[in-house]
Order: structure tokens, then C-alpha cells, then sequence
């Protein structure tokens, strides 16, 4: 059951529910007709039509339908580290994709989780809000309905509405150990593929900070103010310390045969309740062992937080 409390602009003492939902929650106009003809719209408990009906302001609206989907539902690991009625974060293996393509249609996370909600009595859509790279592991944040999806979506001119951390094994030891990487990142032409820091490519910025080396391999925290596409891999590699197993980038796969890095933490503000929700994972095992195997580190930090 989809819940909402309505919220309308000081200027407006009523609205058409419609309008509302389009303009306010970005309900596409597909979605709208599936509401509309669900015979579950209530405003305030009470069943009306959805069509007819008028909101104001702390009015709570609430409706079920059944979305199709095109993903099929298999039955696969799923590591689900927060969940509520309105959306989950997941923390993906290396190796898994996301989402599916025409060329790779199972075996993706939206399987797996499509198969926990028939199998839980959910009747949701698949909607990541974010993705990672194939063969980066880690957190991801999924919307179970479409207007949580929309917003947890960034608009123009506004900043962030979550906050995301990694962890990286790469190549030798940063100088300084933290810092802020400030560097343009572009397409690598022809590649569609590759990046590259250019200076005519769009505005990048990664903090780093040293957590442990032994001066030959380091474990680095980062966080992020932009979100390019292989912004960390494209940073570090720049900078000569590409991730391991980054031979996209130019990384040794003598260690581990993926690139290292890990979405270690995921902070954002409940869209919906407004609490702050902060969702952790620890290093993977691949990672962890090469960590493990460090001889007489040459520093340890503890990992820091930028808000």
C-alpha cells in the first residue's frame, strides 16, 4: 500500500488530485491511470474516486496497484541490509549487474529482488535509485514505488539527497595521504567506454583519505561531490594509483581479478518519514584478505565522514 501526505503551496487551498500526483510526486500519466482504475484510492481512509476528488494540505492519500514488470523473478542471494514499505538498500556482490540488459536478462539484482517481493506478498516494480559498476560491490538504494524513486532524484539546483562512501585497494601510497582530487573528467573518443581527465570534460571532485598501507598497496577511503561515470577509477588512475584489478585503468590483476572498490556507506533522509537512515557494509572478502596480508603497515587511519 502506497502512502502520501499531501503538502500543497501556501498559495493553494485545494488541488485535483491528479495534478497533484503528476505535478508534485511525478506520477507519470500511465501510472495515474493504474491508480485511477485500482478502486483502492482513499483520501483519509475513506474510498473515493480518484478522478472526482480534491486535496488539501495534510491530507493523506493511499492506493495499491499491481505494476507489470518485464524483469523475470529468480530465486538468488540477496543481501538486504535496510528495508521498509517504501524502499530497500541491497548490498551487491562483485560480478552482478544491477540492472538487466537485452544481451543479459538474469542473474541481475532486479531478478533477485523482484523474486523477494512475490515471495514477501509485494506487488512492486524494480526501481534502483543509483547504480554501481558490474564488478563493483557494495550498497544500492532501491525505491519499491516510482514517487520514492522521484524523490530520491536529484533536480537542477539541488544538491545531493544522499551521501555515499567507498573503500579501494589501489596501486602504491597517495601523496599526501588525504586530499581532494579537483579534476575534469571526458570521454576517452572513439571509446564509448573509456574517461579521461581533460580539461574540457565536466567538473570532478573526489576526497581521499589514507587508511592503511604498507606503502606499496594502500586501502583508501573516498567520497564523492560529483558522480561521473568511473569518476574513482579515472581519478586515482590519473594520479598513477590505479584501483587493483582495474586493467581498464591500467591496475595490476596479480591480486584480484575485479576492480577494488566497495560502496561501504550509504546516509540519506527518508523521503517520506524524514528520518536519517545510514546503512553500512563491511570490506568484502576478496578485499579483506589483501588487507589482512599488509606486512608492518606504515599507517592506520580512522575512516572519516564529510557531510
Amino acid at each position: 500500500m502506497t502512502q502520501i501526505r499531501v503538502e500543497l503551496p501556501e498559495a493553494l487551498t485545494k488541488m485535483p488530485v491528479k495534478a497533484f500526483l503528476t505535478q508534485k510526486e511525478g506520477i507519470s500519466s500511465t501510472q495515474w491511470k493504474r491508480i485511477k482504475h485500482s478502486g483502492t484510492f482513499r483520501v483519509n481512509g475513506i474510498l473515493c474516486n480518484a478522478a472526482r476528488t480534491e486535496v488539501r494540505s495534510g491530507d493523506i492519500i493511499t492506493f495499491d496497484i499491481v505494476r507489470p514488470s518485464d524483469i523475470e523473478p529468480e530465486d538468488l542471494p540477496l543481501d538486504i541490509r535496510y528495508e521498509d514499505d517504501y524502499l530497500m538498500v541491497v548490498n551487491k556482490p562483485a560480478g552482478q549487474l544491477v540492472h538487466p540488459t537485452t544481451k543479459e536478462a538474469h542473474g541481475t539484482l532486479g531478478n533477485a529482488v523482484l523474486y523477494w517481493y512475490r515471495a514477501h506478498g509485494e506487488h512492486h516494480a524494480y526501481h534502483p535509485v543509483h547504480r554501481l559498476d558490474r564488478n563493483t560491490s557494495g550498497l544500492v538504494l532501491i525505491a519499491k514505488v516510482p514517487q520514492v524513486q522521484y524523490k530520491l532524484t536529484p533536480r537542477r539546483g539541488e544538491g545531493k539527497l544522499f551521501h555515499r562512501e567507498y573503500l579501494a585497494l589501489i596501486e602504491g601510497e597517495l601523496t599526501p595521504p588525504e586530499g581532494l582530487i579537483d579534476a575534469p573528467i571526458a570521454r576517452a573518443l572513439p571509446s564509448i567506454i573509456l574517461r579521461k581527465v581533460s580539461p574540457d570534460g565536466r567538473a570532478a571532485r573526489t576526497h581521499y583519505d589514507t587508511v592503511q598501507t604498507d606503502g606499496h598497496l594502500s586501502l583508501v577511503h573516498l567520497v564523492l561531490d560529483t558522480g561521473r561515470t568511473h569518476q574513482i577509477r579515472v581519478h586515482l588512475a590519473h594520479l598513477g594509483h590505479p584501483l587493483l584489478g582495474d586493467d581498464l585503468y591500467g591496475g595490476s590483476l596479480t591480486r584480484i581479478k575485479r576492480q577494488a572498490l566497495h560502496a561501504a556507506r550509504l546516509r540519506f533522509r527518508h523521503p517520506l518519514t524524514n528520518e536519517m537512515i545510514d546503512v553500512r557494509s563491511p570490506l568484502p572478502s576478496d578485499m579483506e584478505q589483501i588487507v589482512s596480508d599488509f606486512h608492518h603497515p606504515k599507517r592506520q587511519f580512522l575512516l572519516f565522514t564529510r557531510e
